[in-house]
């Protein structure tokens, strides 16, 4: 039986490499893991998910689809979902991802010359403080961090609870299917067991417990 496969799409500024922990736990679970990697400064929105669909598509002609996305690769995975009703993908679980806007990012990109460092993805999925709604066919969950620690922090004046980069808040997504927290920091989302645990168990069951 072929295993499920999983994408796995990084965040801003990130190449895949910083999720090698959480993919080779999801691999031993035994799931088939594929990184999916794009430029988040210089690649277009639309380029992206282009990308992300045809990928999706090619896997899914023999397996069972999931995505999994961290931060602002959770923003893309419901980019595409919403681009795409069709597309063949069972469940997502996204990790820390500002569903309803990053405060973090928009007080960087009002420093001195950050904009330049957002990129036409961020400012499309990160910018804007909306509450975004899923409605689609698919199960999506949704896991938080809890520890405060990060550069968001500092710059980003947080509501607590939050991850040191994303709130809480930011991450609920009305329409889930389930959302869990966990006392995690945003980049400890993809070194925590217990993150790899509830979702494997989401993308088995549809449930983090």
């Amino acid at each position: 039986m072929t295993s499920p496969a999983i994408v796995s799409v990084h965040g801003l500024w990130m190449t895949g490499l910083e999720s090698i922990v959480l993919r080779h736990r999801l691999i031993a679970d035994g799931f088939d893991v594929h990184q999916f990697h794009y430029q988040s400064i210089s690649e277009s929105p639309g380029t992206v998910v282009d990308r992300l669909c045809a990928q999706v598509v090619e896997l899914a002609a023999a397996r069972t689809v999931h995505l999994l996305g961290h931060s602002l690769g959770g923003l893309l995975v419901l980019r595409v979902l919403r681009a795409h009703a069709d597309l063949p993908v069972c469940r997502s679980v996204l990790l820390g991802s500002p569903v309803n806007g990053s405060r973090s990012a928009r007080a960087f990109r009002d420093l001195p010359g950050a904009a330049w460092f957002m990129g036409g993805v961020a400012e499309d999925e990160l910018l804007d403080p909306r509450e975004r709604r899923w409605t689609g066919p698919g199960e999506i969950g949704v896991i938080a961090g809890t520890s405060s620690v990060g550069l968001g922090r500092m710059i980003g004046n947080l509501p607590e609870p939050n991850d040191g980069t994303v709130s809480v808040e930011e991450t609920r997504l009305s329409g889930a299917t389930d959302h869990c927290e966990l006392p995690v920091s945003h980049m400890g989302l993809l070194l925590s067991s217990e993150v790899c645990e509830r979702a494997a168990s989401f993308f088995r069951s549809g449930r983090f417990s």
